[in-house]
Protein backbone atom coordinates (compact mmCIF):
# COMPACT_ATOMS: atom_id res chain seq x y z
CA UNK A 1 0.00 0.00 0.00
CA UNK A 2 1.36 3.34 -1.07
CA UNK A 3 0.21 6.51 0.77
CA UNK A 4 1.98 9.91 1.73
CA UNK A 5 1.96 9.85 5.64
CA UNK A 6 2.05 6.55 6.73
CA UNK A 7 3.83 3.39 5.92
CA UNK A 8 1.60 0.09 5.53
CA UNK A 9 2.69 -3.56 5.01
CA UNK A 10 2.36 -6.52 6.40
CA UNK A 11 4.47 -8.64 8.20
CA UNK A 12 2.72 -12.63 7.80
CA UNK A 13 -0.45 -12.61 9.46
CA UNK A 14 0.30 -9.16 11.12
CA UNK A 15 -1.06 -5.70 9.36
CA UNK A 16 1.67 -2.95 10.23
CA UNK A 17 1.21 1.28 9.99
CA UNK A 18 3.49 3.26 11.32
CA UNK A 19 2.89 6.84 11.82
CA UNK A 20 4.89 8.63 9.06
CA UNK A 21 5.39 12.27 9.49
CA UNK A 22 8.63 12.88 11.48
CA UNK A 23 9.23 16.37 11.14
CA UNK A 24 5.97 17.26 12.85
CA UNK A 25 6.60 14.31 15.17
CA UNK A 26 4.02 12.57 13.68
CA UNK A 27 1.24 15.13 14.56
CA UNK A 28 -2.66 13.81 13.14
CA UNK A 29 -3.74 16.01 10.41
CA UNK A 30 -6.95 15.17 8.53
CA UNK A 31 -4.26 13.88 5.42
CA UNK A 32 -2.50 11.20 7.63
CA UNK A 33 -5.94 10.32 9.55
CA UNK A 34 -7.67 9.57 6.36
CA UNK A 35 -4.91 7.32 5.48
CA UNK A 36 -4.83 5.71 8.43
CA UNK A 37 -8.41 4.85 8.52
CA UNK A 38 -7.90 3.78 4.61
CA UNK A 39 -5.02 1.26 5.50
CA UNK A 40 -6.97 -0.09 8.58
CA UNK A 41 -9.84 -0.93 5.87
CA UNK A 42 -8.02 -2.40 3.58
CA UNK A 43 -6.52 -4.90 6.37
CA UNK A 44 -10.08 -5.57 7.99
CA UNK A 45 -10.88 -6.63 4.40
CA UNK A 46 -7.64 -9.10 4.02
CA UNK A 47 -8.65 -12.48 5.27
CA UNK A 48 -4.32 -13.33 5.88
CA UNK A 49 -4.75 -10.69 8.34
CA UNK A 50 -5.89 -11.36 11.88
CA UNK A 51 -3.96 -8.06 14.14
CA UNK A 52 -2.90 -4.86 13.41
CA UNK A 53 0.06 -3.11 14.71
CA UNK A 54 0.40 0.64 15.04
CA UNK A 55 3.40 2.79 15.81
CA UNK A 56 5.11 6.13 15.29
CA UNK A 57 8.96 6.28 15.54
CA UNK A 58 11.22 6.69 18.41
CA UNK A 59 10.58 10.03 19.56
CA UNK A 60 6.62 10.10 19.01
CA UNK A 61 3.93 8.14 18.30
CA UNK A 62 1.77 11.18 17.87
CA UNK A 63 2.27 14.14 19.98
CA UNK A 64 -1.40 15.38 19.00
CA UNK A 65 -3.66 16.72 16.09
CA UNK A 66 -2.00 18.95 13.52
CA UNK A 67 -2.77 22.90 15.36
CA UNK A 68 -1.65 24.22 12.60
CA UNK A 69 -4.36 22.89 10.55
CA UNK A 70 -6.84 23.65 12.82
CA UNK A 71 -6.63 27.21 14.62
CA UNK A 72 -7.95 28.90 12.19
CA UNK A 73 -10.94 27.30 12.03
CA UNK A 74 -14.51 28.18 13.40
CA UNK A 75 -17.16 26.46 15.18
CA UNK A 76 -19.42 25.64 11.66
CA UNK A 77 -16.17 24.60 10.01
CA UNK A 78 -14.83 21.75 12.32
CA UNK A 79 -18.47 20.31 12.71
CA UNK A 80 -19.14 20.15 9.22
CA UNK A 81 -15.66 18.70 8.16
CA UNK A 82 -15.98 16.22 11.50
CA UNK A 83 -12.63 15.62 11.78
CA UNK A 84 -12.68 13.75 14.56
CA UNK A 85 -15.02 10.66 13.12
CA UNK A 86 -12.03 9.81 12.09
CA UNK A 87 -10.98 8.58 15.22
CA UNK A 88 -14.36 6.88 15.33
CA UNK A 89 -13.47 4.70 12.57
CA UNK A 90 -10.42 3.55 14.06
CA UNK A 91 -12.64 2.16 16.90
CA UNK A 92 -14.91 0.49 15.09
CA UNK A 93 -12.01 -1.56 13.32
CA UNK A 94 -12.91 -5.27 14.35
CA UNK A 95 -9.38 -6.98 14.37
CA UNK A 96 -7.17 -6.70 16.80
CA UNK A 97 -4.92 -3.18 17.58
CA UNK A 98 -1.41 -3.46 18.85
CA UNK A 99 0.09 0.10 19.78
CA UNK A 100 3.84 0.52 20.21
CA UNK A 101 4.37 3.92 21.39
CA UNK A 102 7.86 5.66 22.24
CA UNK A 103 8.31 8.93 22.91
CA UNK A 104 5.30 11.73 23.19
CA UNK A 105 1.40 10.21 22.82
CA UNK A 106 -0.16 13.57 23.33
CA UNK A 107 -3.45 14.64 22.67
CA UNK A 108 -5.40 13.04 19.45
CA UNK A 109 -2.42 10.58 20.02
CA UNK A 110 -3.07 10.11 22.87
CA UNK A 111 -6.46 9.05 21.97
CA UNK A 112 -5.36 6.93 19.31
CA UNK A 113 -3.68 5.07 21.36
CA UNK A 114 -6.28 4.67 23.57
CA UNK A 115 -8.66 3.06 20.92
CA UNK A 116 -5.81 0.52 20.40
CA UNK A 117 -6.56 -2.37 22.39
CA UNK A 118 -3.15 -3.21 24.09
CA UNK A 119 -0.44 -0.94 24.30
CA UNK A 120 3.35 -1.66 24.71
CA UNK A 121 5.60 1.71 25.99
CA UNK A 122 8.79 2.42 25.51
CA UNK A 123 10.71 3.76 28.86
CA UNK A 124 10.38 6.63 27.15
CA UNK A 125 6.65 7.26 26.41
CA UNK A 126 5.14 9.97 27.67
CA UNK A 127 1.17 10.16 27.71
CA UNK A 128 -0.80 13.25 27.83
CA UNK A 129 -3.93 15.35 27.16
CA UNK A 130 -2.33 19.06 27.15
CA UNK A 131 -5.35 20.66 25.08
CA UNK A 132 -6.42 22.64 28.21
CA UNK A 133 -2.83 24.60 28.10
CA UNK A 134 -4.35 25.82 24.19
CA UNK A 135 -7.56 26.53 25.43
CA UNK A 136 -10.16 23.42 24.29
CA UNK A 137 -10.80 20.16 25.43
CA UNK A 138 -9.84 16.95 24.24
CA UNK A 139 -12.69 15.72 21.20
CA UNK A 140 -11.80 12.39 20.15
CA UNK A 141 -12.44 10.48 23.26
CA UNK A 142 -10.00 12.20 25.59
CA UNK A 143 -12.21 12.79 28.77
CA UNK A 144 -13.91 10.05 28.44
CA UNK A 145 -11.41 7.15 27.92
CA UNK A 146 -8.94 8.59 30.04
CA UNK A 147 -10.95 8.76 33.12
CA UNK A 148 -12.28 5.19 32.43
CA UNK A 149 -8.67 3.77 32.05
CA UNK A 150 -7.10 6.04 35.07
CA UNK A 151 -10.06 6.94 37.35
CA UNK A 152 -11.43 10.44 38.06
CA UNK A 153 -8.95 11.62 40.42
CA UNK A 154 -5.80 10.94 38.15
CA UNK A 155 -7.53 11.72 34.92
CA UNK A 156 -8.86 15.00 36.26
CA UNK A 157 -4.86 15.79 37.48
CA UNK A 158 -4.28 15.19 33.83
CA UNK A 159 -6.86 17.17 31.81
CA UNK A 160 -6.97 20.08 33.80
CA UNK A 161 -3.12 20.68 34.33
CA UNK A 162 -1.85 19.28 31.12
CA UNK A 163 0.36 17.03 32.86
CA UNK A 164 1.81 14.11 31.26
CA UNK A 165 2.20 10.55 32.46
CA UNK A 166 5.49 8.45 32.01
CA UNK A 167 4.98 5.10 31.11
CA UNK A 168 5.59 4.04 34.56
CA UNK A 169 3.42 5.96 35.72
CA UNK A 170 0.78 5.06 32.82
CA UNK A 171 1.42 1.40 33.68
CA UNK A 172 0.39 1.80 37.73
CA UNK A 173 -2.64 3.77 36.34
CA UNK A 174 -3.62 1.18 33.77
CA UNK A 175 -3.30 2.70 31.14
CA UNK A 176 -0.73 0.76 29.51
CA UNK A 177 -0.60 -3.28 29.42
CA UNK A 178 3.30 -3.43 29.27
CA UNK A 179 6.73 -0.96 29.52
CA UNK A 180 9.66 -2.69 28.28
CA UNK A 181 13.25 -0.32 27.11
CA UNK A 182 13.57 1.12 24.34
CA UNK A 183 15.64 -0.16 22.43
CA UNK A 184 13.38 -3.52 22.37
CA UNK A 185 9.42 -1.70 22.97
CA UNK A 186 8.66 -2.00 18.84
CA UNK A 187 9.83 -5.63 18.72
CA UNK A 188 8.29 -6.57 21.89
CA UNK A 189 5.08 -4.92 20.33
CA UNK A 190 5.94 -7.39 17.21
CA UNK A 191 5.73 -10.34 19.20
CA UNK A 192 2.48 -9.48 21.40
CA UNK A 193 0.76 -8.88 17.60
CA UNK A 194 2.23 -11.98 15.72
CA UNK A 195 1.34 -13.92 19.23
CA UNK A 196 -2.70 -12.59 18.84
CA UNK A 197 -2.35 -13.86 14.75
CA UNK A 198 -1.99 -17.00 15.69
CA UNK A 199 -4.99 -17.17 17.83
CA UNK A 200 -8.93 -18.10 15.49
CA UNK A 201 -10.02 -14.65 13.92
CA UNK A 202 -13.55 -15.75 14.79
CA UNK A 203 -13.16 -15.73 18.50
CA UNK A 204 -10.64 -12.83 18.48
CA UNK A 205 -13.16 -10.74 16.60
CA UNK A 206 -15.84 -11.85 18.98
CA UNK A 207 -14.24 -11.49 21.96
CA UNK A 208 -12.74 -7.95 21.13
CA UNK A 209 -16.20 -7.14 20.76
CA UNK A 210 -17.33 -8.67 24.38
CA UNK A 211 -14.83 -6.40 26.16
CA UNK A 212 -15.85 -3.23 24.31
CA UNK A 213 -19.40 -3.28 24.31
CA UNK A 214 -19.61 -4.62 28.07
CA UNK A 215 -16.79 -2.33 29.03
CA UNK A 216 -20.05 0.18 28.20
CA UNK A 217 -22.61 -1.45 30.02
CA UNK A 218 -23.92 -2.74 33.01
CA UNK A 219 -21.99 -5.88 34.28
CA UNK A 220 -25.61 -7.90 34.07
CA UNK A 221 -25.88 -6.80 30.60
CA UNK A 222 -21.81 -7.39 29.56
CA UNK A 223 -22.37 -10.96 31.11
CA UNK A 224 -25.33 -11.58 29.30
CA UNK A 225 -23.81 -10.21 25.72
CA UNK A 226 -20.80 -12.31 26.34
CA UNK A 227 -22.74 -16.00 26.97
CA UNK A 228 -24.82 -14.80 23.35
CA UNK A 229 -20.96 -14.46 21.87
CA UNK A 230 -19.56 -17.62 23.53
CA UNK A 231 -22.35 -19.59 22.36
CA UNK A 232 -22.36 -18.38 18.70
CA UNK A 233 -18.39 -19.21 18.86
CA UNK A 234 -19.88 -22.88 18.55
CA UNK A 235 -21.44 -22.11 15.05
CA UNK A 236 -17.32 -21.55 13.94
CA UNK A 237 -15.11 -24.12 12.19
CA UNK A 238 -12.82 -22.73 14.23
CA UNK A 239 -13.84 -23.67 17.80
CA UNK A 240 -14.50 -27.23 16.50
CA UNK A 241 -10.96 -27.13 15.18
CA UNK A 242 -9.25 -25.57 18.29
CA UNK A 243 -10.71 -28.48 21.01
CA UNK A 244 -10.32 -31.09 18.42
CA UNK A 245 -6.74 -30.10 18.47
CA UNK A 246 -6.93 -29.53 21.92
CA UNK A 247 -7.80 -32.80 22.59
CA UNK A 248 -5.29 -34.11 20.30
CA UNK A 249 -2.46 -32.49 21.45
CA UNK A 250 -1.83 -30.29 18.49
CA UNK A 251 -1.80 -26.95 17.40
CA UNK A 252 -4.73 -25.38 16.30
CA UNK A 253 -4.62 -24.73 12.30
CA UNK A 254 -6.95 -21.87 12.27
CA UNK A 255 -8.67 -20.95 9.06
CA UNK A 256 -10.83 -17.98 10.49
CA UNK A 257 -14.03 -19.48 9.32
Amino acid sequence: MSYEQILAFTEGAVGRVQLNRPQALNALNSKLMTELVDALHKFEADETIRCILLHGDDKAFAAGADIREMAGRGTIDMYAQDFISLWDAVYRIKKPLVAAVSGFALGGGCELAMICDIIIASETAKFGQPEIAIGTIPGAGGTQRLTRAVGKATAMDMLLTGRMLTAAEAKAAGLVSRVVPPEVYLTEAQKVAAEIATKSPVALQVLKEAVLQGFETTLAGGVHLERRLFYMTFASEDQKEGMTAFMEKRKPDFKGR
